[in-house]
C-alpha cells in the first residue's frame, strides 16, 4: 500500500440498484412488513407479559425470541428503507462496525435460543413427570442468560479482528445492510483468518446446534408415538410443529448463506437471503406461533374479551 493512503471514515450501502419508482415501491412495502414484524412480536410479548396461563417455560422462551426479532430487525431494516429512499446516503465507519457486531450478536442470540427451545420441547414431552424439576425458573433464566452472553462473546471475537483491518477504499459495501463477509471484501489486507474464523463459527453455530435440534425432535417423534390417544398425540405434535417452522425457516436459510455451496452469484443469493433473513423471519415467527398455537390463541381472546366494553 502506499505511504500515502487514506483511511475510509464512512461506507456507501449499494443496497438494491434498481430504479427510482421500484425502489419507491420496495420503500412502502418493506416498511409494511416491518410494522408488522413490530407489532406482531410487541403483541406475542404483551400476551405472554399480562396472561397469566402462559407463564411457564415455553413462553419464556418465547418472549426471548420475539425481543431478539425486535432487535434483530431495527439493527438492520430502518438503514435498509433510508437506503431505498436516499441510496447516496453513506454510514460512518463505526456504524457500519457496530451494526456487524449487533447483527452477528442478534443473529447467534435467536440460534441459541432454538436449541434451548427444542431442549425444552423434549423435556416437556419425553420426561413430562419431571418438567418441573428439571425446567425451574432458575434453569429458564440461566439458559436464556447464557444464550444472550455466549452471542455476545462470539460476536466480539469477529469485531476484534475486524478493527484492526486497514480500509483504503473502495467504500461501497455490495449489501443493504453492513453484513460481515461484505465488509470484509473492502479491507485492503489478509482477510483469510477473518474468513476462517466466519466459517468455523457458522458450521459451529448452525451444524452443531441443527444437529441437536434433529436428535431432540427425533427423540420427541419416537415419544409422541408411543402415545397411546390420538389425542395425547395430537397435542404433542401441536406443542412441536409452530418451532419447527420457525426452526426450518432460520436454519434453513442460515445453512445456505454460510455453509452450503455457493452457486452463480454468491453475493447476490447471500444478499436476497439475507433480506428474507432480517424482514421476513422476523415478520412471519410471531404469525407462526399465533397462527399454529392454541394457548396464544387462547390468551389473545381471553384479552380482547376483557378489553371489549360491555
Amino acid at each position: 500500500m502506499g505511504g500515502n493512503q487514506t483511511s475510509v471514515t464512512e461506507f456507501l450501502l449499494v443496497g438494491f440498484p434498481l430504479s427510482p419508482r421500484m425502489q419507491l415501491l420496495l420503500f412502502g412495502l418493506f416498511s409494511v412488513f416491518y410494522a408488522f414484524t413490530l407489532l406482531g412480536n410487541g403483541v406475542i410479548l404483551g400476551l405472554i407479559s399480562l396472561d397469566s396461563k402462559l407463564h411457564t417455560p415455553m413462553y419464556f422462551f418465547l418472549s426471548q425470541l420475539a425481543t431478539v426479532d425486535i432487535v434483530y430487525a431495527c439493527n438492520t431494516v430502518p438503514q435498509m428503507l433510508v437506503n431505498l429512499l436516499s441510496p447516496a446516503q453513506p454510514i460512518s465507519f463505526a456504524g457500519c462496525l457496530t451494526q456487524t457486531f449487533l447483527f452477528l450478536t442478534f443473529a447467534l442470540t435467536e440460534c441459541l435460543l432454538l436449541v434451548v427451545m427444542s431442549y425444552d420441547r423434549y423435556v416437556a414431552i419425553c420426561l413430562p413427570l419431571r418438567y418441573s424439576a428439571i425446567m425451574s425458573w432458575r434453569v429458564c433464566i440461566t439458559l436464556a442468560v447464557a444464550s444472550w452472553t455466549l452471542a455476545f462473546l462470539l460476536a466480539l471475537v469477529h469485531l476484534v479482528l475486524l478493527l484492526p483491518l486497514p480500509f483504503c477504499g473502495p467504500q461501497k459495501v455490495n449489501h443493504f445492510f453492513c453484513e460481515i463477509l461484505a465488509v470484509l471484501k473492502l479491507a485492503c489486507a489478509d482477510t483469510h483468518l477473518n474468513k476462517v474464523m466466519v466459517l468455523a463459527g457458522s458450521v459451529s453455530v448452525l451444524v452443531g446446534p441443527l444437529s441437536t435440534v434433529v436428535v431432540s425432535y427425533g427423540h420427541i417423534l419416537w415419544t409422541a408415538l408411543k402415545i397411546q390417544s390420538a389425542e395425547g398425540r395430537q397435542k404433542a405434535f401441536s406443542t412441536c410443529s409452530s418451532h419447527l417452522c420457525v426452526v426450518g425457516l432460520f436454519y434453513g436459510t442460515a445453512m445456505i448463506m454460510y455453509v452450503g455451496p455457493q452457486h452463480g452469484d454468491p453475493q447476490e443469493q447471500k444478499k436476497y437471503l439475507l433480506l428474507f433473513h432480517s424482514l421476513f423471519n422476523p415478520m412471519l415467527n410471531p404469525l407462526i406461533y399465533s397462527l399454529r398455537n392454541r394457548e396464544v390463541k387462547a390468551a389473545l381472546r381471553r384479552r380482547l374479551e376483557k378489553e371489549r366494553p360491555s
